[in-house]
């Protein structure tokens, strides 16, 4: 299994960014995916999941509205479209699979500063 997550840098406050995950390794369309983002000196916290159909998302309350989850099961790539960003938001963000987020990428950065 390998995920690899790009599409993280530096952003302005109530600017946008979209944050690509590419799957390897396994049946990508066999499983729900997830983003999780983990800020500086924070414990991780869940952000979004679909299902493998994208016929369900579920989003974190903080980012709720400001975010959203897809998914090209054809290119074996998940995606979080982020927008309205705030200093809050500044996080390595990391996508995993499965309900049990079995597996993880390396992450992206994301910096939001002006």
């Amino acid at each position: 299994v390998q995920l690899v997550e790009s599409g993280g840098g530096l952003v302005q406050p109530g600017g946008s960014l979209r944050l690509s995950c590419a799957a390897s390794g396994f049946t990508f369309d066999d499983f729900i995916m997830n983003w999780v983002r983990q800020a500086p000196g924070k414990g991780l916290e869940w952000v979004a999941t679909i299902t493998w159909d994208s016929g369900t998302t579920v989003y974190a309350e903080s980012m709720k509205g400001r975010i959203t989850i897809s998914r090209d099961n054809a290119k074996s790539t998940l995606y979080l479209q982020m927008d309205s960003l705030q200093s809050d938001d500044t996080a390595v963000y990391y996508c995993a699979k499965d309900y049990q987020l079995s597996n993880w990428g390396q992450g992206t950065q994301v910096t939001v500063s002006s």
